[in-house]
């Protein structure tokens, strides 16, 4: 069995460093999903809105990316749901046009 090649990193949200042990060719994802944590929390910093801390921008940055999550998750469903409706129609084609061969 093949050892997992792990490596230590660091991110820095809004600048507190956390030390992750990640997979290497998982580490370009950790240091985007930090770019998406720090670019959310900021725009909830630069509004400056009154008595907010670290805490309260990134806990409305963390919300903002499990609603966009969310909403990307069903929307896949609804194109799940489109891929099931088509092969029902290419499966009443199919039989439709089975049905005119044994017509002739």
């Amino acid at each position: 069995m093949s050892e997992v090649k792990k490596q230590n990193i660091t991110l820095r949200i809004l600048g507190k460093s956390y030390q992750f042990s990640v997979k290497a060719e998982r580490e370009e994802e950790y240091r985007l999903a930090e770019q998406v944590v720090n670019d959310q929390a900021r725009k909830y910093e630069t509004a400056h809105i009154e008595g907010f801390t670290h805490q309260d921008c990134l806990a409305l940055s963390a919300m903002d990316i499990a609603l966009d999550n969310i909403r990307m998750s069903r929307s896949r469903e609804v194109g799940n749901e489109d891929v099931k409706q088509i092969n029902r129609l290419a499966q009443r084609i199919e039989n439709y046009l089975n049905s005119l061969d044994h017509e002739q």
